[in-house]
């Protein structure tokens, strides 16, 4: 972590940011991401559902 000294002494620290990844053009999600945002999404959906059902 990268730290410097503001005014009046104080540290500021600075996280290390991740190196970026160029992806490929013929790379996508795989299958697994999808199946999480399917689930996810879904989840959601009946979240709303209990609430509006709740309400």
């Amino acid at each position: 972590m990268q730290v410097t000294e503001e005014d009046g002494g104080r540290l500021n620290a600075f996280a290390k940011e991740p190196r970026m990844e160029v992806m490929e053009a013929g790379q996508g999600t795989s299958r697994s991401s999808m199946a999480l945002i399917v689930g996810g999404s879904v989840l959601v959906l009946l979240l709303v559902a209990v609430a509006v059902g709740i309400s």
